[in-house]
């Protein structure tokens, strides 16, 4: 099986697939093409998933009114006043994300490159998505005049965008947008009546939050933004499948609100109980979630930045990792000697990666990047190994000199060097 044969399932969760089934059949690999945080189970999540399995009945479609309580507190807690009313959570952020494409009129403005998920919902919700190109600096956020000529040329066509979508921080970028960016792109929202969806999964791994201040669209322009988050990637429970929403405090948040628990009642009827037990307890915030969301935003930030470097030193261009789990190298300043080795843009350089050294990660091309670009994402919160591994990388103040995580950095940094046809020091 290769990259190019899985086309049908989610980019990203063809190439877990891909992985697991090559891994099983005894190939090593380096795998860096999926935004799983590898993070162990902490006693208390383990403890409330036991607790609730008695919690076997459907309940509220919204969420029992405990659950949304402490989400609804989460959220305070981060400058956003919220009652309970304005929340709904379900079994993943993903389906949330896709009820609000399904029940907002218009098309979609998404960052370019964008986490390969949106563009796809986009397109079932019988919905054309605009990609804007992002700044230099950072991802997850249009660059303002970029933003304003998509516009313009999408109504000039005869379309009508209502939505744009941001992700903060970041994915594919591993980038956080500064206040001031966030700040001029809801002003283009507000005169442009956009809708803005702000995912902010990644809230909770911002790896300096003193240097790299958070301002979600939320505060600016509370009325028109959406906010959705979950626990997969803060406490690594991917798996388990919880999501929430935030809707605006006023008749129009009202409105799509309702209109989210009419398309969850007839697709996913309710988040299970059992894992709403678990979110009641987590979004509460005891000690042990905020020791973990600190220890885990240090553990992402410096595997993050230890990829960053090998991939400069191999000679790419890559934004500094500010938040989440991810790297996006940029090899132009390499494409005259990688031609020469057939690789022309990003499939053929994943492609590449993957037969040279076996190093799998996602070519920008499906993220909407520029298929000839030759950038891709590369998730670093894959190389933190088994749960014991985990754990000793948690507690370490240098976990990317841990042997299990070194081990795979030099494998990384030998193969992006023998990409281009270098030898890499040691």
């Amino acid at each position: 099986m290769t990259i190019a044969s899985l086309r049908r399932t989610s980019p990203n969760m063809a190439l877990n697939q891909l992985v697991d089934g090559r891994g099983a059949a005894g190939e090593s690999l380096v795998h860096l093409a999926f935004g799983e945080a590898r993070l162990p189970v902490l006693p208390g999540l383990a403890q409330q998933l036991a607790a609730g399995a008695s919690r076997a009945s459907y309940g509220p479609v919204a969420g029992s009114e405990g659950v949304r309580r402490a989400v609804a507190g989460y959220f305070a807690r981060r400058r956003m006043p919220t009652t309970a009313d304005q929340v709904v959570v379900a079994p993943g952020s993903k389906p949330l994300l896709m009820a609000v494409q399904l029940v907002v009129d218009g098309d979609v403005l998404l960052p370019r490159p964008a986490w390969n998920t949106y563009a796809p919902q986009a397109a079932y919700a019988g919905k054309k998505a605009f990609g804007v190109p992002i700044p230099d600096e950072w991802g997850g956020v249009p660059e303002p005049g970029a933003l304003r000529t998509v516009l313009r040329a999408a109504r000039a066509a005869g379309r009508d965008p209502r939505l744009m979508i941001l992700t903060l921080p970041d994915n594919p970028t591993g980038t956080l947008a500064p206040p001031h960016l966030v700040r001029e792109v809801c002003a283009i929202a507000e005169e442009e009546d956009l809708l803005i969806v702000s995912d902010e999964i990644y809230r909770d791994i911002v790896h300096d939050p003193q240097a790299t201040p958070f301002l979600s669209p939320a505060e600016v322009v509370p009325d028109r933004t959406v906010v959705t988050s979950g626990l997969s990637k803060t406490l690594g429970l991917g798996g388990w499948r919880i999501g929430v929403a935030r809707f605006p405090a006023n008749e129009t948040g009202e409105r799509i609100r309702d209109a989210v628990v009419s398309v969850a009642s007839e697709v996913w009827s309710t988040l299970a109980g059992p894992m709403q037990q678990v979110a009641e307890y987590a979004f509460d915030e005891p000690e042990e979630i905020t020791e973990r969301l600190a220890a885990g935003a240090r553990l992402h930030g410096a595997v993050a930045r230890a990829v960053h470097a090998i991939a400069v030193e191999a000679g790419a261009r890559c934004r500094p990792p500010t938040g989440a789990f991810y790297v996006y190298p940029d090899f132009e300043p390499h494409r005259a000697r990688l031609a020469e080795r057939g690789v022309t843009d990003s499939a053929s350089l994943a492609e590449r990666l993957l037969d040279d050294s076996g190093i799998v990660v996602l070519g920008g091309h499906l993220l909407g990047d520029d298929p000839k670009a030759l950038r891709f994402k590369a998730a670093t919160s894959l190389l933190y190994g088994n749960e014991q591994q985990q754990h000793e990388a948690l507690a370490c103040d240098d976990p990317a000199g841990l042997a299990h995580i070194s081990s795979q950095l030099v494998r990384i940094g030998q193969g992006l060097a023998g990409l281009i046809g270098q030898e890499r020091q040691q």
